[in-house]
């Protein structure tokens, strides 16, 4: 079945169809779990049988798909960039540095990994809210909030145009610029080409902008190439951002951790790992077949002829079955090598009493020798301190959540979590290089049973709260670098973003709580847009939060903030939240309790026997399908190797001295540049990931709609006013101030600046300025270093705070200033 938009909707409808009947027919099943919402129901199972789907297609296959382009909302301006080749030689170097000779030689050499096809030029994507780009050019101002963001996809697959209905809403949460690097994928292009292209996008980035106006973000892979991007900056002395966001980073390609063994019933990540269809690009040939080439080259075969000759006789002596792992009895002789790069070219493992030896490379990214170094494996870095402020959300029902909690507390306390000794010694460190740097700041979030990366289904609620915790985040570290308070008012519009909902309507969740009386004695007299009035200012929030972490009762409930607001203080340099679908933020169990932070040291980067079993009854269930399939690449791909690992045969494609992964392309012939053309031309007619970006991006539709809206009627109301007389002007002004007394003594809780008529108190071009800047809070000065925001300004009797605009006034919580009556349908 051929892998495009049609074959997709076949493959996943019935599980869309039978999520949506099993949904309402057991839905006391999904009582407080995410899934109660049918939005996010069926998105999970969505992705999940989507995988399912690509696991029986090529790594091609799915590269094309998730390549598609993709368009862009007329709210978002895109521009392409190309970085130059001085920032690519400069991070070249610098990486050089950071691997030393001895991860030069354990990844190849130190030019492979340079090259490109065809001297295809590195690329990068600006993502911007039009008119705040419009704004900035009109004004002749500088940009102070970017995001530099890396895309997930298992290092292998996926795309700036997959990924950038996600960015986009980080733009407009944050109202920053988002630069999206085109980074080369694995397996062609396997550990250390993407982290390459990354820093020298970094580096590109910053002769654009200063480092405090810098934050990195990334999620799945992109989140782990993040970790070891910020490492490489730290030691090799170049200016780090203000922050980093991780969502739901891939931190442990080894899999040593407890939750990769358990069950995924509410992750979408498959159990037993990313495996696919056979084809020229994966899988590579396995340990066996290296050893064959090696034998070639040691018996005195200098000529491909010879090679080939002996190459042809081995091959048909060898064995058909092309199983990429050997079980043999445990003895005394035999010893498991768990640790990847240790003692054996193979990794091994005793598993009921049997030794098995896994010869098949296991992760698409980097070879099994290469999964424990520290740029790959990012917890296996001997100390995370010295790092900028992170935020590290995780998904509590996640099959990586113990590595990503285990990340956070070792980044705030790298003394007490250093890596195993035998790591150490691997990496050529020292017990010292532990404590060489300070903790780093962390906030650790672990969300309540959601999946990996749940950002990635953007039109569930879940979601929402997890986008606007990353702009909290985000802008309190923006502030703290730059030691000013960068105040983001919130306008009405986002506001209404917790009461109108575009594709996941809160009745379905209210549905499958009702059985819950706590809980509908919580929520049920209070609206979405009632609860979020009732919070209290930052001040109180700050310490109403420090109190629920010294009250284990948890009598007293705190929302996720809003942009703008201030982060609590960070207790032991880390933020532990617990926090649930709903937004609500309580204690995270203590370290003590938790599976990641109590397993060994010395356990932490070795394989271990669950994920190995998951892995080898997929490897039995494909050699069956794909058997002849695998061996006929594998053995192309020998051949290859004969072809043009001679010197006096290589061309400009090989790289002479050097031995790259086998599944480098820059070690294999190609296809046809022409026929990789008209690959890419019939991607760019698919529509799947349009369709899906869409459905992604519709909740943010919606909200610019409404904003847009506000716009138009300010416009209006300002065309208005410049046909009146100044007498004409006064007499308006005064009726409208009358009607906004009347609405005030209608209803106390609210602040109205418009009238009931829909005309704004203040002149259509201010209303515009406003709404296109956000920024109506001037900034006050932020303490270096401080985790808190200043004070809040002096609050009249009235509980309102006046500013500068006429009869514009700002509501209980500083950071939200409302423009339409509650008598408004938005």
């Amino acid at each position: 079945m051929p892998f495009n938009t049609l074959a997709v909707g076949a493959a996943v409808t019935p599980t869309v169809i039978e999520t949506w009947f099993s949904h309402y027919l057991k839905r006391k099943d999904l009582h407080e779990k995410p899934t109660a919402h049918i939005s996010y129901h069926v998105g999970l199972n969505l992705v999940r049988q989507f995988l399912v789907f690509a696991s029986h297609h090529t790594v091609e296959d799915i590269q094309a798909f998730t390549a598609q382009w993709v368009p862009t909302p007329h709210w978002i301006r895109t521009e392409d960039v190309l970085i130059p080749s001085r920032h690519i030689m400069t991070a070249a170097t610098h990486l050089h540095n950071q691997l030393g000779p001895a991860g030069i030689e354990a990844v190849g050499g130190k030019t492979w990994w340079q090259w490109r096809e065809d001297d295809t030029p590195l690329k990068a994507e600006w993502i911007d809210m039009r008119n705040q780009y419009n704004l900035r050019k009109q004004r002749g101002e500088e940009c102070t909030r970017c995001m530099l963001y890396i895309h997930g996809g298992a290092y292998y697959f996926g795309s700036v145009d997959e990924h950038r209905y996600q960015m986009q809403r980080h733009a407009r949460k944050l109202q920053a610029r988002v630069l999206a690097p085109r980074y080369r994928l694995a397996p062609q292009f396997p550990f250390p080409c993407g982290l390459l292209d990354c820093l020298a996008a970094y580096l590109h980035l910053l002769t654009i902008q200063p480092p405090e106006t810098i934050l990195l973000g990334g999620d799945s892979a992109g989140g782990g190439m993040v970790v070891a991007l910020l490492v490489l900056l730290r030691d090799q002395g170049i200016p780090l951002p203000a922050g980093a966001i991780l969502l739901s980073p891939w931190v442990d390609l080894t899999h040593s951790f407890p939750s990769v063994a358990g069950g995924n019933e509410f992750d979408y990540i498959p159990a037993n790992g990313f495996v696919h269809r056979p084809s020229r690009s994966w899988p590579p040939p396995n340990s066996d077949d290296l050893a064959i080439f090696d034998n070639l080259v040691a018996q005195g075969c200098s000529t491909a002829a010879a090679r080939a000759s002996v190459l042809e006789k081995e091959l048909h002596d060898a064995s058909p079955d092309p199983k990429g792992y050997a079980i043999i009895p445990a003895s005394a002789n035999t010893q498991a090598a768990p640790i990847p790069g240790a003692r054996s070219a193979n990794l091994s493992l005793e598993i009921d009493g049997k030794i098995v030896e896994i010869k098949d490379q296991i992760q698409i990214y980097a070879t099994n020798a290469l999964l424990s170094h520290p740029l790959v494996s990012p917890v296996l870095t001997p100390s995370l301190g010295g790092l900028p402020p992170l935020l590290i959300q995780v998904g509590g029902g996640e099959m990586l959540r113990d590595e990503q909690i285990y990340l956070a507390h070792k980044a705030a306390d790298p003394a007490r979590y250093p890596p195993p000794e035998e790591q150490l010694a691997v990496q050529g460190a020292h017990a010292a290089d532990v404590k060489k740097w300070p903790p780093t700041e962390v906030q650790l979030q672990v969300w309540d049973d959601l999946c990996h990366v749940a950002p990635t289904l953007s039109f569930t609620r879940p979601a929402k709260w997890m986008y606007r915790a990353v702009a909290q985040f985000g802008v309190w570290a923006l502030a703290r670098a730059q030691n000013v308070d960068i105040a983001i008012a919130q306008l009405h519009a986002q506001e209404v973003e917790e009461e109108a909902s575009v594709i996941s309507s809160d009745s379905d969740s209210i549905a499958s709580d009702s059985s819950n009386e706590e809980t509908r004695g919580r929520r049920g007299t209070k609206t979405r847009l009632g609860r979020s009035r009732s919070r209290r200012k930052s001040s109180v929030v700050a310490a109403q939060h420090e109190a629920i972490l010294n009250d284990a009762s948890g009598a007293s409930i705190v929302f996720v903030g809003q942009p703008g607001e201030p982060l609590p203080a960070f207790p032991h340099h880390i933020l532990r939240q617990r926090v649930t679908r709903h937004g609500e933020i309580f204690p995270l169990a203590p370290a003590s309790e938790l599976p990641g932070c109590i397993m060994p040291s010395s356990q932490i980067g070795r394989i271990k026997a669950g994920p190995v079993r998951k892995w080898l009854a997929t490897q039995v269930e494909w050699d069956k399908k794909y058997a002849k399939e695998k061996r006929s690449v594998q053995e192309q791909r020998m051949k290859e190797w004969t072809q043009i690992a001679n010197n006096d045969e290589t061309d400009d494609r090989v790289l002479k001295n050097e031995r790259p992964p086998p599944t480098a392309l820059v070690g294999r012939k190609r296809e046809p540049k022409k026929k990789i053309e008209q690959n890419r031309a019939r991607s760019i007619g698919k529509m799947g990931l349009k369709m899906w970006s869409g459905w992604g991006s519709k909740h943010d539709d919606v909200v610019v709609e409404k904003r847009e809206r506000a716009m138009s009627r300010a416009v209006v109301a300002d065309g208005d006013d410049d046909d009146e007389d100044k007498e004409s002007k006064s007499r308006s002004r005064s009726r409208r101030a009358s009607k906004v007394g009347r609405s005030r003594s209608r209803n106390q809780s609210q602040v109205p600046v418009m009238g009931d008529a829909g005309v704004p108190s203040m002149s259509g071009a201010e209303i515009k300025e406003l709404l296109l800047d956000y920024s109506v809070i001037p900034p006050r000065p932020f303490a270096a270093g401080a985790t808190t925001a200043p004070p809040p300004p002096i609050v009249l009797n009235n509980g309102e705070e006046e500013l500068d605009k006429g009869t514009l006034q700002e509501t209980r919580r500083p950071s939200v200033v409302r423009f339409f009556t509650a008598k408004e349908e938005l």
